[in-house]
């Protein structure tokens, strides 16, 4: 960037993507514009340049009409080196009058995923940064940066950005020190509930994917004593305001948010991550999950996965696309994409291979397969042949003319007697009941693997219907074998762990007692207590006891 040159980052949550402008940014002559697609973000990224020292401003629908016009006036006045902006906000009268009165060194655009149709939060007002740079009376440096992008989204934030012969980085998505785990619990509640308890001193993030799941889980979680707070959306800009800062100051362990809460958030002490839900894609996965471990202490990130996601997430997406008011041909792109993100998100929680394999796949970084840190790699499994079980579901499928889906193909082999089964006379098959010594758990997972694998396709209509390929011909054929590994229990026996030093032995004691120090300093200085020292900095103190400032130092 300080080299005159555009730039495209790639960097995962917490490597730093706003240093990488910010810095730019103060040594240039003129003023940098961020474009930034979140309220919340472009506040505590203001809030904190100021404290630093910087003159920043945001301009967005949060402030009211005197608020923007004074911001403008000031900036117009050479007030600001850094000023935020929403997106909608760019072709605007007054910031184009503006734009074109004063010295723009850099565009940085944050989150630029958002210009892309393949990505996984498509905004339409992103497409309109390169026609307000053509406005311009010079064209200053774009630089760019996203926490996750595949090949594809990289090519086409190059493409729509119109990024001149741009230097492009991608800094590798691996977070050794977060846990990855998947569990199927048949109650989240009680399994969610374990997981806090088991972490009664540390803080952390439970998403869900509704307003109305945030609201019931957080009642949930406060009836058991549990120091939780909600955010979403649907609260005021005030309340959503205060329970952030309650979080980020430890007035309360829990926050549990839809995903409007922790872009930007520089909370470094989050021990975990529950997603509650299946989120509808991996980018938003492990972006969401990356808010854990940010000190670099060992830290967990776990999905609580049910089938009923699958179908709420597909009902969001449509439901998103209807009231987007996109053209009909943009719309229905954009509904396969999130579809296609959303069965690969479908296959991560019902992979038996390395989770954090499959994530880094995903995002086209070469992994060896095994990482013993995740619930895949670390759980106690079996390998086993499931030919002849899949050579019933696929039958199965056959027998009802490939025109039903997943469930009503596990009530058939079950031998279910629903009425939907008596009346389309199915309990009459060959088929039915040819499963029912087996669970309706061990059956979903069989009719999961084969989706997952590939080996019978499923359809992305409303109501999606199971299909046969080629590899159902070839299991029906006995061509090919089909092998499975599965669970034999659905919690980490064991956990790597991340250690600061070559010895872990510490006294708890001492590690509380400096904390309540850290505490007393952080509330003097208004401060996080994460801003005083990490806990890693306080785990190796009570390893290396030091007696004197510069050891401490």
């Amino acid at each position: 960037i300080l080299a005159g040159r555009d730039c495209l980052g790639v960097m995962p949550t917490g490597a730093g993507k706003s240093m990488c402008y910010q810095i730019p940014a103060l040594m240039f002559d003129g003023i940098t514009i961020v474009v930034s697609p979140l309220i919340s973000l472009m506040k505590d990224q203001v809030n904190s340049l100021i404290q630093s020292g910087v003159r920043a401003a945001y301009l967005n629908s949060s402030l009211t009409a005197a608020q923007y016009e004074m911001a403008i006036s000031n900036a117009a006045r050479g007030m600001y080196k850094i000023i935020y902006v929403a997106p909608e906000r760019l072709m605007t009268g007054s910031f184009l009058s503006l734009a074109s009165s004063v010295k723009i060194s850099m565009l940085a655009v944050d989150e630029a995923h958002c210009v892309s149709q393949w990505g996984q939060d498509f905004r339409p007002s992103y497409m309109k940064i390169p026609e307000f740079l053509g406005k311009l009376p010079y064209r200053p440096i774009v630089s760019a940066f996203t926490a996750t992008a595949t090949a594809e989204v990289k090519a086409d934030i190059i493409k729509m950005l119109e990024l001149r012969d741009p230097f492009t980085i991608t800094t590798g998505f691996d977070r050794p020190n977060l846990s990855f785990q998947v569990m199927h619990p048949k109650n989240k509640d009680t399994q969610l509930l374990s997981i806090v308890r088991s972490n009664p001193e540390e803080c952390g993030i439970v998403y869900c994917n509704t307003r109305s799941n945030v609201e019931d889980v957080c009642q949930m979680l406060q009836e058991a004593d549990i120091k939780a707070l909600p955010y979403h959306a649907g609260m005021s800009m005030n309340e959503r305001k205060q329970n952030q800062e309650a979080f980020i100051y430890d007035r309360c362990r829990v926050i549990v948010a839809t995903n409007a809460f922790g872009m930007g958030i520089d909370k470094s002490d989050v021990a975990y991550v529950v997603h509650y839900n299946m989120p509808q894609n991996i980018e938003g996965y492990y972006q969401e999950a990356g808010r854990a471990g940010r000190d670099g202490s060992a830290a967990k990130c776990i999905l609580l996965f049910s089938g009923k996601d699958y179908a709420t997430n597909k009902f969001l997406i449509e439901k998103s696309i209807e009231s987007s008011q996109l053209e009909p041909e943009t719309a229905q792109i954009i509904v396969e994409n999130k579809l296609r993100q959303l069965n690969a998100m479908y296959g991560y929680c019902n992979t038996a291979d390395c989770l954090r394999g499959f994530i880094l796949k995903y995002f086209g970084q070469p992994y060896s397969g095994y990482c013993g840190n995740c619930s895949n790699c670390t759980g106690d499994f079996v390998e086993k042949n499931i030919t002849i079980e899949a050579q019933k579901v696929l039958s199965c499928i056959a027998k009802t003319k490939q025109r039903f889906g997943a469930k009503m193909i596990a009530d058939i082999l079950l031998g279910s007697k629903n009425q939907n089964i008596i009346n389309n006379g199915f309990d009459s098959l060959s088929t039915y009941g040819l499963l029912k010594d087996n669970t309706r758990d061990e059956v979903n997972k069989i009719i999961n693997y084969l989706i997952v694998k590939d080996y019978v396709f499923r359809t992305q209509d409303k109501f999606p219907i199971l299909k046969l390929n080629g590899s159902s011909v070839k299991i029906l054929k006995g061509k090919l074998k089909v092998t499975m590994r599965t669970k034999k229990t659905d919690t980490l026996n064991k956990e790597k762990v991340f250690t600061v030093s070559k010895s872990d032995e510490y006294s708890e004691e001492m590690y509380d007692y400096i904390r309540s120090v850290r505490n007393q300093l952080a509330e003097e200085a208004n401060v996080p207590a994460y801003v005083i020292f990490s806990n890693n900095s306080l785990k190796d103190m009570c390893i290396k006891k030091p007696t004197s400032l510069s050891q401490i130092l």
